[in-house]
C-alpha cells in the first residue's frame, strides 16, 4: 500500500463488519438494495449515451471493461457484469471482498475483487469507473478521484455518487435514518459529505469534463427515485476533456 493511502482504516473496518449481511435485503444493508436499482437506472442511461450503445441489448457493456471502486460484497458489480463488462471490484475490507467472490461464485459470475486502496493497486484502461457512496469516506478526496482517473481509459466514462452536505441529508440520513436503525450507526459523517460544485470543481481541476448531476431522491409514494431534487444524495458523469 502506498504511503499516500486514500483509506481511512476505521471506515474498512466498520464496513467489513457488515459484510455477512450485504447480500441480504432486509439486513443492515437494505438501504443499499433499495438503492441500487436507482443508480442502475442512471448508469444504464449513461453507458448508452457515452458508448452509443443499443438501448434495447442486454449486454450495453460487452466487450468492456468496468472497475467498481468501494465495491463492498459486490452489490453493483454483479449487474454490471450481467450487463456484459468484465468486472473488477476494488474494496479496503477484506471481508467485504470474501463475501463478494463468495456470492459472485454461487451466481456463476466470473468477476475479479481485489483487496486495498485503489491509488495503490496500478489499475489502468477500464471503460466504465463507477464508485458508488464511496468518495464521503476516503482520507483525501483529490488523492481518490486521481487514482480513479488514473484507472480510466482515455475514452472511458466515470459515474460517482455521494451524499450532498445540506440541512436535509443531516437529518435524513443520520438524524433520522441512523438512529431508526435503517442504517448502521457510525455509517456517514455529515462534514465529510461533498456538494455537487465542490465535486465538479475537484474533476475540473483533474482534468475531468463533468455531466450535469441528477439527484437521488426520496419520498413516501416514490421511494428512493431519479430526481432534480439533490438535496439529499447525487450522481453524475465525468470524463477526460479533450
Amino acid at each position: 500500500m502506498s504511503n499516500a493511502t486514500t483509506i481511512r482504516p476505521e471506515e474498512a473496518a466498520h464496513f467489513g463488519k457488515l459484510a455477512a449481511q450485504w447480500w441480504d435485503p432486509k439486513g443492515s444493508s437494505a438501504m443499499l438494495h433499495r438503492l441500487n436499482p436507482v443508480r442502475l437506472r442512471f448508469i444504464r442511461d449513461a453507458v448508452d449515451a457515452h458508448f452509443h450503445a443499443d438501448s434495447r441489448s442486454v449486454r450495453p457493456l460487452a466487450g468492456r471493461r468496468a472497475v467498481d471502486v468501494g465495491c463492498g460484497a459486490g452489490l453493483l458489480c454483479e449487474p454490471l457484469a450481467r450487463l456484459g463488462a468484465a468486472v473488477t471490484g476494488v474494496d479496503a475490507a477484506a471481508e467485504n471482498i470474501a463475501a463478494a467472490r463468495e456470492h459472485a461464485a454461487g451466481g456463476g459470475l466470473a468477476i475479479e475483487y481485489v483487496c486495498g486502496d485503489v491509488g495503490a493497486l496500478g489499475l489502468s484502461g477500464y471503460d466504465l469507473v463507477t464508485s458508488m457512496e464511496v468518495i464521503e469516506h476516503v482520507a483525501d478526496k483529490p488523492a481518490f478521484l486521481r487514482a480513479l482517473i488514473g484507472a480510466m481509459a482515455d475514452d472511458g466514462l466515470m459515474i460517482l455518487s455521494t451524499p450532498n452536505r445540506t440541512p436535509q441529508s443531516k437529518w435524513l440520513m443520520i438524524e433520522a435514518a441512523e438512529r431508526l436503525g435503517m442504517v448502521p450507526r457510525g455509517t456517514h459523517h455529515w462534514e465529510d459529505f461533498i456538494t455537487p460544485p465542490e465535486l465538479a470543481l475537484m474533476l475540473e481541476d483533474l482534468g475531468m469534463q463533468v455531466g450535469q448531476p441528477m439527484g437521488i431522491a426520496w419520498n413516501p409514494l416514490k421511494g428512493l427515485h431519479l430526481s432534480d431534487d439533490m438535496a439529499l444524495n447525487y450522481i453524475l458523469t465525468a470524463k477526460k476533456a479533450v
